[in-house]
C-alpha cells in the first residue's frame, strides 16, 4: 500500500503575516508538517498597539502576545521554532539552513513550500550606532522592552523623536502621557510627509497644542555623543539636551533573505510576488511587510507596509503554499492614526502620489462640524478629497477630526473600489443623530463642491 508523504511546509517569521499564513496552511492541509521559525522571542504580536503599550493606556504588553508557542501550535496545529534564524535557503535542495540561537548550533529544515514573511525593519542613522545606550527603535515587543527598562532604570525628562511620521506622533502622544518634554524633528517642513499640506498644517498644530515642539526642515542634525550616549542635539543652532532619543524614520523591506537567495526584488526594495504570492521561485511564497504589493488606483508597484494587508495576504499565502489556488487583490491604500484628542484618516493616494504617477487631478476640501452645531461635543472635521480630471473618480482623501473620520476614510475606500465618481457622495443617504452624527456629512458638502464646480 502505497502511502501519501506528508507535505513539508515552513513559514519564516513569526508575526502578523506569519502565524495568518501557518494556521491557513494547517487548516487547508491538516496532514501537512508546518513548522513556523521566529528570530526572536514573541510571535503572533500586535505592533500597531506598541504605543499604547509604552503610554500605559494598554496595562500589559502580554496583552498583545496573542499566541506563545505552546499555545500557536495547540491551537493551530503549527510547530514553532522561536529564537532560530534561517541564514540560508537552498532552493537547488528545497532546505534552510538554521541556526539556533540559543544553542548556537545549525540545523536544517526540508521543505516542499516555504513562506516568506519576515515582515519590515527599521530604518537607521548611520549618525546613531546600534551601541548607544538611549537610543531606540519602536517595532516589536522586544524594542518596547528595552525602552521601558531604560525608563525604569535612568532619569528620563526630555525626549527626542526622530521622524514625523505614524510611530514618531503617536510615540510623542506617549511620552506626553508618561510626564515627559518632547521634541521631534523631521527633515520635511511639517509632520506626515506625503500627506496633503493642509492635513499636516492641522497635525502640526494639534501637536503644538499639546505641547510637543516641532522642528522641520531638518536633515542632518548634529549629535553629542557621550559614553555611549546621545547627551544633546544641535538643532538650528541650538544645543538641546535629551535623555532619550527614538528613531521613526520609517521602514524598509526585510528581504536580506530573499535577496541572498536570488529571488527577484522590486524597486521599493521588496520580494515581487503574483498574485497568488508566488515569488520568482515556484516553492516560494512571500507575505507581508517584506512584499511588494499593486495600487488598485496607480495600477503600479508600491510598497504599503500595513498589518491587515499583511494578515491578509498571509492567509493567501498559507493556502496557495498547501496547495489552494487563492488570489490577491490590487490595494487601497486605508491608514488611521490618533493625533492626541484628533483623529487622521488618509485613504487612497495624495497629491503627492497622483503627481508622481502622472494622473491629472482635482480637489475640494471642506470643513464641516463632526456632531450637529447645538450639541456641546461638536467639533470641527477637515476633509480633502481628490479625484481623476478625466473620469471624475475618486482617488483619495484625508480626514482629520474625532473619531468618526475612519468610517469617512473605510467609506472612500469602498467608493474608490467600486470605481465611483465624485459626485456620487452628494447622493449618499447618511445617519442622522444629535448625539453621534451630523445634519449634513462632510461628504455630501465634497460632493456638493463637485457638483457644482462642474456646472461652472
Amino acid at each position: 500500500m502505497y502511502l501519501k508523504q506528508r507535505k513539508k511546509i515552513i513559514v519564516v517569521g513569526g508575526n502578523a503575516a506569519g502565524p495568518s499564513a501557518a494556521a491557513k496552511a494547517k487548516r487547508v492541509d491538516p496532514s501537512a508538517d508546518v513548522f513556523l521559525i521566529e528570530a526572536g522571542e514573541f510571535i503572533s504580536t500586535g505592533t500597531c498597539e506598541l504605543p499604547y503599550v509604552l503610554s500605559g493606556e494598554i496595562s500589559n504588553y502580554k496583552n498583545i502576545i496573542f499566541y506563545d508557542p505552546e499555545s500557536f501550535e495547540s491551537e493551530k496545529g503549527a510547530k514553532v521554532f522561536n529564537f532560530h534564524y534561517v541564514e540560508r535557503i537552498d532552493k537547488k535542495g528545497k532546505k534552510i539552513i538554521v541556526k539556533n540561537l540559543r544553542s548556537n548550533t545549525y540545523r536544517e529544515f526540508e521543505y516542499d513550500s516555504l513562506i516568506l514573511t519576515t515582515g519590515s525593519k527599521p530604518k537607521t542613522l548611520p549618525a546613531l550606532p546600534a551601541s548607544l545606550k538611549n537610543v531606540f527603535t519602536l517595532k516589536s515587543v522586544s524594542d518596547f522592552l528595552k525602552i521601558k527598562n531604560y525608563l525604569e532604570n535612568n532619569s528620563v525628562r526630555n525626549v527626542l523623536i526622530i521622524g514625523g511620521g505614524y510611530i514618531g506622533v503617536e510615540s510623542a502622544e506617549a511620552f506626553v502621557k508618561l510626564g515627559c518634554n518632547v521634541t521631534i524633528i523631521e527633515k520635511e517642513s511639517l509632520p506626515f510627509p506625503g500627506l496633503e499640506e493642509e492635513t499636516r498644517r492641522l497635525v502640526l498644530e494639534e501637536l503644538k497644542q499639546n505641547k510637543v515642539e516641532f522642528f522641520g526642515n531638518i536633515d542632518n542634525p548634529k549629535f553629542n555623543l557621550q559614553l555611549d550616549k546621545v547627551v544633546s542635539v544641535n538643532i538650528d543652532g541650538r544645543l538641546l539636551d535629551f535623555d532619550l532619543v527614538l528613531v521613526a524614520v520609517g521602514f524598509i523591506p526585510n528581504a536580506d533573505l530573499a535577496v541572498g537567495s536570488g529571488l527577484t526584488i522590486g524597486a521599493f526594495g521588496g520580494i515581487k510576488t503574483d498574485n497568488r504570492l508566488k515569488t520568482s521561485d515556484p516553492n516560494i511564497y512571500a507575505a507581508g511587510d517584506n512584499i511588494e504589493v499593486i495600487n488598485r488606483i496607480t495600477k503600479q508597484p508600491d510598497y504599503i507596509p500595513l498589518a491587515t494587508i499583511a494578515h491578509e495576504f498571509g492567509h493567501v499565502a498559507g493556502e496557495n503554499a498547501a496547495g489552494g489556488n487563492n488570489k490577491t487583490e490590487p490595494v487601497i491604500k486605508n491608514i488611521a492614526v490618533k493625533v492626541f484628542d484628533r483623529v487622521l484618516a488618509a485613504v487612497g493616494i495624495s497629491s503627492v502620489e497622483a503627481e508622481r504617477a502622472k494622473i491629472r487631478f482635482s480637489h475640494h476640501s471642506a470643513v464641516a462640524p463632526n456632531l450637529v452645531k447645538v450639541m456641546p461635543a461638536s467639533k470641527k472635521v477637515f476633509g480633502k478629497i481628490l479625484y481623476d480630471k478625466a473620469t471624475d473618480r475618486i482617488l483619495g482623501a484625508n480626514f482629520f477630526g474625532g473619531s468618526e473620520v475612519t468610517g469617512y476614510g473605510d467609506l472612500i475606500s469602498s467608493l474608490i473600489y467600486s470605481k465611483n465618481s465624485i459626485s456620487a457622495l452628494a447622493y449618499l443617504n447618511h445617519n442622522y443623530t444629535p448625539p453621534a452624527s451630523p445634519f449634513v456629512n462632510i461628504l455630501t458638502i465634497l460632493g456638493r463642491k463637485a457638483i457644482k464646480n462642474a456646472i461652472l
